[in-house]
């Protein structure tokens, strides 16, 4: 992507996201850095609390958009086992972009184990179909398109899946997990699952490389979904001793606010996962929380519990 188109589909953007504009190497202004925080619900429940706290999916989806939804699907695990995002989440997203007036909502991930058996045993491929979106395939490089980003540190050439580069909105879905590589897979880790090379990023400083991937293509939303989170052992996890079940979801503009409380709810210090700031640096988003809008919600709850 050339400096020129890069910055048309930031201005595309901005018109997506209310109050504010996703700037490329600039200072995130206040609604980059709005994160609302749900707690104590079921996923779809706290999606469509959280949604509405940001003036609800109409702010980001407009009709006939074309909308893209990328979630964890890595792993051949049930979703108890906490590898993949909810599938109850990922289906409610769907069925409100639809409802919106989207032309269609696709759905995707590059698997790490069969992609088959991922789509399925996750659970997200059945919640897919059933709120009316289309599940697309990623295991074959035919999928992916050649990009470049001068802007990137790194990673300046990289094959991405093509659904993200056509599509109007981009809405990503991570589930919150531990990794042994990056030591935690939220918002910013979840762009390994856009790109066919997933081994040119372990082998060129994984760090620097997660921090880069967004600038090919920055989501719309974020919505972290920590129901149940895998605190050890991650990204594929032993079992169910390495799952807790927080009831947790978080939603934002900015990857980097939403995965600075993330890293909060594992309880990992923010200096522990160097791709925070290598991320805020690339101009992605806001790394100290005394600069974030934190909305905290529970679920069913009228009024914010929290706001500050």
């Amino acid at each position: 992507m050339n400096r020129r188109a890069f910055l048309e589909s930031m201005a595309g953007l901005a018109a997506a996201v209310p109050g504010g504009v996703l700037s490329a190497k600039g200072a995130a202004d206040a609604a980059r850095s709005r994160v609302v925080v749900v707690r104590r619900g079921e996923p779809a429940e706290m999606f469509r609390r959280g949604i509405a706290a940001l003036g609800g999916i109409t702010a980001f989806v407009k009709p006939g958009q074309r909308v893209v939804v990328k979630p964890n699907i890595g792993w051949d695990r049930t979703p108890e086992f906490a590898a993949n995002t909810h599938p109850d989440l990922v289906g409610e997203i769907v069925r409100q972009c639809l409802a919106a007036g989207a032309a269609g909502v696709t759905v995707f991930d590059h698997t790490c184990n069969a992609w088959k058996k991922c789509y399925e045993h996750s659970g997200i491929e059945a919640a897919v179909k059933a709120a009316g979106g289309t599940m697309a395939e990623a295991h074959e490089v035919s999928a992916y398109r050649e990009a470049a980003c001068p802007e990137a540190v790194r990673m300046k050439q990289a094959k991405i899946h093509h659904a993200i580069l056509e599509a109007d909105v981009f809405i990503n879905v991570p589930i919150l997990k531990n990794h042994g590589g990056a030591k935690m897979t939220a918002a910013l880790k979840n762009f390994m699952g856009l790109v066919w090379d997933r081994q040119f990023m372990h082998r060129n400083n994984l760090a620097q490389c997660i921090a880069d991937a967004p600038l090919y293509r920055k989501p719309t939303l974020n919505v972290v979904d920590a129901y149940r989170t895998m605190q050890t052992n991650g990204p594929l996890g032993v079992g169910l001793t390495d799952v807790r079940t927080l009831r947790y979801q978080l939603l934002s503009t900015d990857p980097v606010a939403i995965d600075v409380l993330a890293a909060k709810l594992l309880r990992f210090p923010v200096e522990s996962i160097p791709y925070l700031a290598l991320a805020a640096k690339n101009g992605l988003g806001i790394l100290e929380e005394a600069q974030m809008e934190v909305i905290r919600l529970e679920a069913g709850a009228p009024e914010p519990v929290v706001k500050g």
